[in-house]
């Protein structure tokens, strides 16, 4: 897969999207890294901790969360943008699925668009997407969790999508999708997709799990947001053990070292 100036090797080994949130309110990490300072370091940190991707998001998508308008979310966003692009020779997303906030981030220097909503959510994304040759992860979302087959119904949802890009032009070594752990699922549903994600391996894309510190762990090990580390670090083994790709977390270091372990076991002859 290209983002930006990278060509990421499906297979060769697991690669890290270090979460940077610019938000107030994001369940896990909101005000941590409103100013460029902090954001700065912050990237860096990550960096040094081994993520390959860094992900900017200025809206919190957490159940709940506030909407806001798309100018407060290109003002939270493309200035930590743009000094990341100069400080650090790293690709950067933009975690949005409005096609005006993706267009200011390309701008500024985004790579790849992570739109929560898989290209349906606003009609212009896909255009904008393919009009600057930029990547996407499609991530399967719905407004309901009315299912007859779960697995069969996530893959219907995700070839929507997919074709939504291939008709916009998006070429195929441009995008990634994503089971959408934690959106449009019960505890129990995403319990289910982990168990069966090479089914959304076999669509024939790269898989991001991005399962950081999500309600599917706390409800499991009823431990709080910051006491999910241990249950990330679980679900992106078991992610690379079943064909995943790139791997959204919170705690670079740690999901970094234990992915790496896992993956040199799995390539031992």
């Amino acid at each position: 897969m290209i983002i930006g100036n990278r060509y990421f090797e499906t297979g060769k080994r697991p690669y890290i999207m270090g979460i940077l949130n610019v938000t107030p309110d994001s369940f896990s990490d909101g005000g941590n890294y409103n100013d460029v300072d902090k954001a700065l370091k912050h990237a860096k940190q990550l960096i040094d901790d081994g993520a390959d991707i860094i992900d900017v998001g200025g809206e919190s998508t957490r159940p709940g969360h506030t909407v806001i308008s798309v100018q407060e979310e290109i003002e939270r966003t493309c200035f930590i943008i743009e000094a990341i692009r100069e400080n650090f020779n790293i690709p950067i997303s933009i975690d949005t699925y409005k096609h005006k906030v993706a267009e200011a981030a390309i701008l500024a220097g985004a790579d790849l668009v992570n739109d929560i909503w898989g290209l349906t959510a606003d009609d212009m994304m896909a255009e904008t997407v393919a009009k600057h040759n930029v990547s996407v992860c499609v991530m399967h979302n719905r407004d309901n969790k009315n299912y007859s087959n779960l697995m069969e119904d996530i893959a219907a949802d995700l070839k929507i999508m997919l074709d939504i890009a291939d008709n916009a032009g998006i070429a195929k070594e441009r995008i990634m999708i994503d089971p959408g752990i934690g959106f449009a699922k019960t505890t129990e549903d995403n319990l289910v997709v982990m168990n069966n994600l090479e089914k959304i391996v076999t669509m024939g894309y790269p898989v991001l799990l991005g399962t950081s510190r999500k309600s599917m762990i706390g409800n499991t090990l009823n431990l709080p947001v910051e006491e999910r580390e241990e249950g990330t670090i679980a679900t992106s083994v078991i992610g690379l053990m079943k064909g995943c790709t790139f791997f959204r977390v919170h705690d670079v270091k740690a999901n970094y070292r234990a992915l790496k372990m896992a993956d040199t076991i799995m390539k031992s002859k």
